[in-house]
């Protein structure tokens, strides 16, 4: 599998994400995805394609409180699964543009 990344790891092509890319950015970060990380990479790409901005954490967190409650809805959680900066981690997993307010 082929795709091609920049000097920070996100997709120059939006659209050769798939599944299996999802995984191998993953695996480069040393993270292993599971149901609980697919669930939220499948969110943060339905907000993409609703508003075509890659979110920010407190609006991922947002969305995981709405559609999933409370212990889901947090911070702590997103980090414990996209460790350092989740935001960032999320949306380059997802193949989607770092998020403009992510250095």
């Amino acid at each position: 599998m082929t795709f091609a990344i920049d000097k920070e790891g996100f997709l120059e092509d939006l659209q050769t994400w798939s599944p299996d890319v999802a995984e191998t950015i993953a695996s480069q970060d040393n993270i292993e995805l599971t149901a609980e990380h697919w669930e939220i990479i499948n969110k943060v790409r339905d907000y993409y394609d609703e508003y075509k901005v890659s979110p920010a954490a407190r609006i991922i967190v947002k969305l995981l409180k709405d559609h999933y409650g409370p212990d889901t809805g947090s911070s702590i959680y997103l980090m414990k699964l996209f460790t350092g900066r989740p935001a960032r981690m999320v949306n380059k997993i997802a193949g989607l543009p770092k998020p403009t307010n992510c250095d």
